[in-house]
């Protein structure tokens, strides 16, 4: 994983975003030609710096797609355990993200999500929000069962990247699966567990949600 990542060239340009009561620190990658934006809602007790979700971002920079990864909650509030499953908070701060991007004029109007674990749900209520603003959505190890009702009311076109190995996470997506309305694809890894650290789990996940994007992105 290190060796692909440092073959991919990548500018990043850190900025913040002002999410009412907390400003929110981003690093921000628009390659030339961007065919559209993917913003990536980290789990819980992660951040903007996830090595997992930075080299999938790298993947997607390859293909030229734009990423947005940022810290969802402040350094302060991570320290209280509960804010990392306060669901309705996370979504809210994804919106946050997903304005700021919107009111960049170089920014391309094509717009994705990529969740993982909390982040999944928080991508897939804010997804049922912003409808066919959001042109799809992807969540590896995710939680999206925590997006509850919202579920039935997602339009965007949704991939779930699942763990063969991951046993108490993969029934709560055949469950938030089941759920779906929209276009819709349930994805499992074998041999990998919840984080992907399996030789060669972590790049067929990231293949899959690059090929995914690539898709919708796409007119």
């Amino acid at each position: 994983m290190k060796s692909l990542a440092r073959a991919i060239k990548r500018e990043e340009e850190r900025i913040h975003i002002d999410a009412g009561e907390a400003c929110l620190v981003g690093d921000w990658a628009l390659p030339s030609g961007a065919k559209g934006i993917v913003l990536f809602a980290h789990g819980s007790g992660s951040s903007r710096l996830s090595p997992r979700n930075r080299y999938v971002a790298q993947i997607l920079s390859r293909e030229k797609i734009g990423t947005l990864l940022f810290d969802l909650l402040t350094p302060e509030e991570d320290q209280a355990y509960r804010n990392r499953f306060e669901i309705e908070l996370l979504t809210d701060r994804l919106l946050a993200a997903t304005r700021w991007v919107q009111a960049q004029e170089r920014a391309p109007l094509r717009l994705g999500y990529f969740g993982a674990s909390t982040g999944a749900a928080a991508a897939l209520k804010a997804a049922a929000r912003l409808k066919k603003e959001i042109r799809c959505v992807v969540s590896r190890g995710g939680r999206p069962d925590l997006a509850g009702l919202d579920l039935k009311k997602v339009e965007s076109p949704t991939l779930l990247i699942v763990g063969g190995r991951d046993e108490s996470v993969l029934p709560l997506n055949q469950w938030a699966y089941d759920r779906l309305l929209t276009e819709k694809e349930l994805v499992i890894v074998p041999n990998a567990g919840h984080l992907f650290e399996e030789p060669g789990a972590l790049e067929h996940a990231a293949h899959l949600a690059a090929d995914w994007f690539n898709c919708y992105f796409t007119d």
